[in-house]
């Protein structure tokens, strides 16, 4: 999980100072953002209860993980949450948003370690998704990520992960190179996200992946967030100079549950 909220603390300054370059600086400002929060508010609704679930008990689930979601960000209602997620959020009677946006693969996966069944975690991401994000577009994002994850957390190629992705989400053919050209901030689902998986395969190791999702230029918090989190399952480390510049940036509440998780399914 560290892997992808240390992808979120290091993107965070340039989601507003965008960049295009491969060698950008860490800088000092850089923080979590609601990204971290809500990776944190995933893994205690499974610390909570890890049961799995059935067609019939996904409306249930995503009761649970919503009441996650607004007790995180009570903790952290600053943490740079969009304006329609803070409504919902400060709302307990709001109906389930129909955001596109990519607040729901940025926040999955924590479902991916937990959950080794490829259609049970499928329908623990979609019970994830629900509250905030039942729009095909979230949910085909969300879905995307923690296939990534789980794949390489069972060891497959960057070959294997590409094609099952392609074969079930998005044409992941663009290189880097040409998406850089024109790739602007734009948090849809749709936009961001494949990019950010292609930041991924193209990298070399943990700090490449961060490196290639920020130099995009686009929702960098985000898209670093997700490729750093496909990232470290499939490298299993991260440099301890990252792990340094960051442990100072995250607050106790986020380490703590996210160690927890970690402790009970990280290996």
């Amino acid at each position: 999980m560290f892997g992808a909220i240390y992808g979120d603390v290091i993107g965070s300054y340039y989601e507003v100072h965008c960049t295009k370059d491969y060698d950008f600086p860490f800088v000092k400002e850089s923080r979590f953002t609601d990204d971290s929060v809500l990776i944190a508010a995933v893994c205690r609704t499974i610390l909570n209860d890890p049961s799995e679930i059935g067609k019939f008990g996904v409306m249930k689930r995503s009761r649970e993980f919503a009441a996650q979601y607004r007790q995180y960000y009570s903790f952290f209602p600053s943490a740079g949450f969009g304006n329609m997620f803070s409504e919902w959020a400060r709302n307990p009677e709001a109906k389930n948003n129909r955001s596109f946006a990519n607040g729901a693969a940025m926040r999955v996966m924590p479902i991916a370690y937990a959950y080794s069944d490829t259609e049970q975690m499928m329908l623990q991401v979609r019970a994830s998704c629900l509250p905030t994000h039942n729009h095909p577009d979230a949910k085909k994002a969300a879905r995307a990520v923690a296939l990534a994850i789980r794949l390489a957390l069972d060891g497959e190629s960057k070959e294997t992960i590409k094609k099952r992705i392609e074969d079930r989400f998005y044409d992941l053919s663009t290189p880097l190179s040409r998406i850089r050209e024109t790739h602007v901030f734009d948090s849809r689902a749709s936009y961001s996200v494949p990019p950010a998986i292609i930041a991924f395969l193209e990298s070399d190791d943990y700090e490449s992946a961060i490196r290639n999702a920020v130099s995009m230029g686009g929702d960098a918090d985000t898209q670093a967030c997700i490729a750093g989190g496909i990232a470290e399952a499939y490298y299993h480390e991260i440099p301890d100079h990252i792990k340094r510049f960051c442990a100072l940036k995250i607050d106790m509440t986020i380490k703590n549950v996210v160690r927890e998780f970690e402790a009970k399914y990280g290996k």
